[in-house]
């Protein structure tokens, strides 16, 4: 039950939702999470955290850059669940669509994306 409830817990910030949206069309670098949301790597890194601890991501190492991906084999079955609910989910708020738009001009930056927000 635990578990559920972490998971419940995890979507309940927009932000977290957001990036679930982005990384269901592709993985991405912190930096290019970033570039997308148009948040600082404070708020990107710490988001990504809560969404891997609680089994909605997966890392894996590309060089300098740690690469975030949907984790669709996890071992928290509830995360797995809500997941697939999100990938039918239609997410129709121009927020979402800025979103996306801005993540397929997102470039990995610096080494491994240890870059400042620019304002």
């Amino acid at each position: 039950m635990q578990d559920l409830i972490d998971a419940l817990k995890a979507l309940s910030d927009e932000t977290r939702l957001r990036i679930i949206h982005v990384l269901l069309k592709r993985d991405c670098c912190v930096c290019e999470i970033m570039q997308a949301l148009d948040i600082s790597q404070t708020r990107a890194s710490r988001n990504l955290g809560i969404l891997h601890k609680n089994g909605f991501l997966k890392t894996s190492r590309e060089g300098a850059w740690i690469i975030y991906a949907i984790d669709r084999e996890t071992a928290n079955q509830h995360a797995g669940s809500l997941t697939s609910l999100l990938a039918r989910t239609p997410f129709k708020s121009e927020v979402y669509r800025k979103d996306i738009q801005r993540m397929a001009k997102a470039k990995r930056i610096g080494h491994g994306c240890k870059v400042k927000k620019e304002s």
